[in-house]
């Protein structure tokens, strides 16, 4: 089949979508190797770049949609809720959970020094992060990871993309130096 019957097929597939369409989904679909869809969708994402859309990379997969920058003019079209704010707490609890996956109540609140309770219930009901299984700890507490909505409300494709943590030095109760923290 040739490249551009191949892109319109891949754009129609992303648009009906309207989800993460997996690397494995359109090479079964398509019968085509993971390194042509590559090429492929990197030749479609350069013809995006003057258009509304784009194609984004979540994991091991891809998904058209708006870019952000026009999200003010979209939205009261779709929906008048307002749109989800997350409070610093939240935003704290997501960014132990997002470097420290498979994070349980106790570490998180530990790390924090507050009760996260509230703020994982709402980091759940807003789909950013998920249940990932029971931890091998007496009580069996659950633990959380982030979910492809996290990595689509913060444009990362994948985990290895968050910004890396600065280095820190402990004092002597076993706090973080604010002052001292290491450059690389």
């Amino acid at each position: 089949m040739e490249k551009e019957k191949l892109e319109q097929i891949i754009e129609a597939m992303l648009f009906s979508a309207g989800r993460v369409v997996t690397e494995k989904e359109l090479m079964v679909t398509l019968e085509i190797s993971r390194d042509k869809i590559h090429e492929i969708i990197s030749d479609m994402q350069r013809k995006y770049e003057d258009r509304g859309l784009q194609i984004i990379k979540v994991e091991e997969g891809y998904q058209l949609c708006s870019k952000p920058e026009f999200y003010k003019y979209i939205y009261p079209i779709i929906d008048n809720r307002t749109k989800p704010n997350l409070s610093n707490a939240a935003l704290e609890t997501l960014a132990i959970i997002a470097y420290n996956q498979r994070a349980t109540r106790p570490e998180i609140d530990a790390i924090r020094g507050v009760s996260s309770d509230a703020t994982i219930y709402k980091l759940l009901e807003y789909g950013l992060i998920e249940d990932a299984g029971k931890a091998d700890l007496p009580g069996r507490p659950t633990t959380y990871k982030t979910t492809p909505e996290f990595l689509k409300m913060f444009g990362y494709s994948d985990l290895s993309k968050l910004p890396k943590l600065p280095k820190y030095k402990l004092d002597s109760n076993r706090q973080i130096v604010i002052d001292d923290l290491l450059e690389e």
